[in-house]
Formats: C-alpha cells, sequence, structure tokens
C-alpha cells in the first residue's frame, strides 16, 4: 500500500511534534543532540573505571576518592573554556575548532587507559584529560543551545534544553547496563578502548555546526566590563551566602569509593550486577527529576533544602544494615537489599539536588547569567571535589582498605550525619518560594552587559548518579559524576 505525500508530511509533522519538541530538524541540530549523546553514552566505561582502579592497578579506597577528586578539577574551570573560547577564536571559529579538539583528546585519553597506562599516576592524567574533554565539549555545546534558544517562540521556550538532556540522558540509559555486562565478558582495557570510539562523533559532527567566522578580537575594555559586573554580583550577600550555603551542604565526605569495594570484594557483586543497578538508578534519577516537576518545584528552598537533608540522612544509615550485615538476619539477600535502597536514595538525592540548579538559576541577576550561573556550579563541583578528599582522608583514618571494612560502619554513620552540619545555616537561603523574582531576595539590580551567552551556562546535565553511585550511600549528585568519563 502506498503512502501519500500529505501522509509522509503529517508523519513528519507529528514526529518533529513529538520526538523533537516542535523543533525543525535540522543537521546542526542532530550534531548538538549527537553531542549531548555521546557524553551519555560514555558512561559504558564509569564501571570499567571503578575496576581498573581496584584490581588492575590495586588502589586502595582512600587513594580511588582522592583521584576521583583531582579528576574533577577540570569541571571546576569550566567558566574559563567559556572565555577562551569566546575570546581566542582558532582559525577564526569559536565553537567549532574546541568541539573538534575535545573530541580529539577525549578519544586519546581512552586510547591511552586501554593500553599504555600502569601506574596511578598515568591514570590520573588520563582520567583527567577525558575530563577535561567532556567538560570543553559541554561548555561549548551549552553555549551553542543557549544561543539557539535565543530565538525560541514563547510556545517552544525550554525545547532545546529539553532536548539536549534528553539526548544525554538516553545515551546514560542505553550503556548503564551494557556497562557491567561487557565487564562480564571483555577485559577493562577493551571497553576502554570501545569507549575511545566515541569521541571521535563529537570531531565529527563540530563540522555540521553552522558558524560565521569571527576575525575581530574583544576588546580589552568589554572583557573589563564583564568582570566588573561579576564582581558586583558576587559582592551582593545574597548572592554570597547562597553560595556558600551551597558549598557547606555539597563538601561533606563521601563514602562512595569505600562502598564500591565493599559491594565487590566483601558482597561479591559482579559487574553485570552492577550494570543493573546502573540502570535502576538513572532511572530513579529520571523519577527524581519528574517527582520535583510535579509536586515539589514550588517548595520553598529552606523547606525543601532542610527536609530532604534530614530524610536523606536518615535514609542513608539504612547502609549499615549491609555492612553490617544485618539484613541477612532480616532474610533479605544482599543484592535485593542493594538494589531497592539504591532505588530509594538515588530517587531521594535527585530530588534533593534538583532545588541547586533552581536556585542558582534564581541568583543570577540580568546581564550576566550565563557566566555566574557557571560560575555558582563550578563552586558547587569544588565541594564535590573536596568531598571525595574529604572521604579519602577518613578511609586513611580508619584503616578502611581493599579487605578491611571493619570500620565501614563508623565511616557511613558520619558521612550521613555530617550533612547535617549545614542545617543551622538555612537561614542564608533566600525566603519565600522558589518561583519568588529576585527582587523579593533585595538583589540589587545590575545593567545588562552584552554577553555572548556562553561563558558556559550548564542547564541540566547533572542528573545521572556518581562515579562509585552504582551503590549509593548517601545520594549526592553533583556534576562531578561527569569526571569519569
Amino acid at each position: 500500500m502506498l503512502v501519500s505525500s500529505s501522509e509522509l508530511s503529517d508523519l513528519k509533522k507529528t514526529l518533529t511534534k513529538k520526538l523533537f519538541f516542535g523543533k525543525e530538524v535540522s543537521s546542526e541540530l542532530l550534531a548538538i543532540l549527537l553531542v549531548y549523546f555521546v557524553q551519555g553514552i560514555i558512561g559504558l566505561a564509569r564501571l570499567g573505571i571503578s575496576f581498573f582502579l581496584k584490581d588492575e592497578l590495586a588502589l586502595s579506597p582512600a587513594e580511588v576518592s582522592a583521584l576521583m577528586g583531582i579528576a574533577a578539577l577540570p569541571w571546576i574551570v569550566k567558566p574559563l573554556f567559556g572565555f577562551m573560547s569566546d575570546g581566542l577564536p582558532i582559525l577564526g571559529y569559536r565553537r567549532r575548532p574546541y568541539l573538534i579538539l575535545s573530541g580529539l583528546l577525549g578519544s586519546a585519553s581512552w586510547i591511552c587507559l586501554a593500553t599504555v597506562v600502569h601506574t596511578a599516576i598515568a591514570a590520573t592524567a588520563a582520567i583527567a584529560l577525558s575530563s577535561l574533554a567532556v567538560a570543553v565539549s559541554d561548555v561549548i555545546v551549552d553555549s551553542l543551545v543557549v544561543e539557539r534558544a535565543r530565538g525560541e517562540s514563547v510556545s517552544h521556550a525550554g525545547s532545546l534544553q529539553s532536548l539536549a538532556w534528553g539526548s544525554s540522558a538516553l545515551g546514560g540509559l542505553i550503556t548503564a547496563y551494557f556497562s557491567g555486562y561487557l565487564l562480564e565478558h571483555f577485559s577493562t582495557r577493551t571497553v576502554f578502548g570501545i569507549t575511545a570510539t566515541f569521541p571521535l562523533i563529537v570531531s565529527c559532527v563540530a563540522w555540521l555546526i553552522a558558524e560565521s567566522p569571527v576575525f575581530e578580537m574583544p576588546d580589552a575594555r568589554s572583557v573589563w566590563n564583564q568582570v566588573q559586573q561579576l564582581r558586583k554580583a558576587v559582592s551582593q550577600k545574597a548572592i554570597w551566602l547562597p553560595t556558600a550555603f551551597l558549598f557547606l551542604w555539597q563538601c561533606t565526605p563521601t563514602a562512595d569509593a569505600a562502598f564500591f569495594f565493599f559491594s565487590t570484594n566483601e558482597l561479591g557483586f559482579e559487574p553485570e550486577f552492577l550494570g543493573r543497578v546502573r540502570l535502576v538508578t538513572s532511572i530513579a534519577s529520571l523519577l527524581g527529576v519528574w517527582l520535583f516537576q510535579r509536586y515539589f518545584k514550588t517548595i520553598p528552598f529552606r523547606t525543601i533544602f532542610g527536609w530532604s537533608t534530614v530524610i536523606s540522612t536518615i535514609l542513608g544509615m539504612s547502609m549499615l544494615l549491609l555492612v553490617t550485615h544485618t539484613n541477612r538476619a532480616l532474610g533479605i539477600d544482599d543484592k535485593w537489599f542493594s538494589l531497592g535502597d539504591s532505588l530509594v536514595l538515588t530517587v531521594m538525592g535527585q530530588i534533593a539536588y534538583m532545588p541547586i540548579l533552581v536556585l542558582a538559576a534564581r541568583l543570577c541577576p540580568e546581564g550576566v547569567e550565563a557566566t555566574l550561573f557557571a560560575l555558582l556550579m563550578s563552586v558547587v563541583n569544588l565541594a564535590g571535589m573536596l568531598s571525595y578528599q574529604f572521604g579519602a582522608l577518613l578511609m586513611h583514618w580508619f584503616g578502611i582498605s581493599a579487605t578491611n571494612f571493619e570500620s565501614l560502619w563508623l565511616l557511613v554513620v558520619i558521612t550521613n550525619l555530617s550533612r547535617l552540619l549545614a542545617l543551622p545555616f538555612l537561614g542564608w537561603l533566600p525566603t519565600g518560594d522558589t518561583q519568588t523574582n529576585l527582587e523579593s531576595h533585595k538583589i540589587q539590580p545590575i545593567p545588562a552587559v552584552e554577553l555572548d551567552s556562553t561563558a558556559s551556562t550548564h542547564m541540566g546535565q547533572p542528573f545521572l548518579p556518581d562515579l562509585m553511585s552504582e551503590l549509593v550511600p548517601h545520594s549526592r549528585l553533583v556534576e562531578v559524576e561527569k569526571t569519569v568519563e
């Protein structure tokens, strides 16, 4: 049965509306979405990294945690990449060459991990370079999204950002289970070799980005004006106090690395099962986003931060049942307990993390939105890096190793209770509803300056679990989850 041209046209319109939220499909749009998709699909090697550091390099939990903190460094200086892209065009282009270079750098780092990396120092350098590659491509593609979103109609507002995040989430979901399945049948280095092909997609699709050459460098005066605007914004009490709270809320120590070692060495969890857990937690993360959007987004900041902190602390203590094997006495299998616990904690962690993005966006006065948002998220990422370092220090003090988990229960208690330390500072957060406008927060208006958007706004990527969150002991969801990529 032949299909008429009108029916094909109707089908195309339907697909455009349903799959692309009404955005006209173009080669450039597909290129942008593919870059985000690659960011998600590189998660294929996330479990491989964990097992590589633990088994092949024989690192201790403390050393792994410290290494992951170092690998987070590129995400702390993300605004710098935005300034470089804006102010230092390569051969007259500000976006395309940086995407090409980031893809080549990412591929090279994974090839090194698959072949020549045999020491902890070399592994740290290679993982940090892969993190740098993703951070640079993330900054550039975020800038493209912001630039293209400027022309969106009111009815399509936010659709491009939703498509971008959806592409990354899709890539993460596809690789969640296979990240463990492949490790059951291939070596970690083979998985790294497979992963090395994905960044090359970024380099290839970069040529599809529509960009006109720029031969004039930004004058020093405009750059200085932008710096002054940032300084005025950051110096306002209504901005730096909430930022300080977010930092305190996120910098408490994490037991992720130690718990990964416990789950594999003590409980004997295989990579294939951990892949299942990753799949469940990825879906749970999406569920957490939906629940926040549906039920919690209008709750005042102080309320949602306060209650989510208390509830997640209480739920996090449930890990003591697994660490002390009490779950077995209750007749609950280790795997089922871990699966259910990770599901609940991830949903709760996502609901708790979403207000960070909302608050960061609300704190940005007009004219410096993009740069200040990236700066605020960098502060959160710095806190995440310190979280790994504090965790590493505690693991060292308690003598937690690849085989010694006698003090793991104490680490779980400390990492959970430490999150309550931020509660006395809830008063630093704005009062009122999450939808309250900036004027009610007494933020002084700042004259708008013309920004090239891209000082690297990051509008929605940190929604996937952390490196060690195959089994999440405390549900800390921060942007540094991409550092293993």
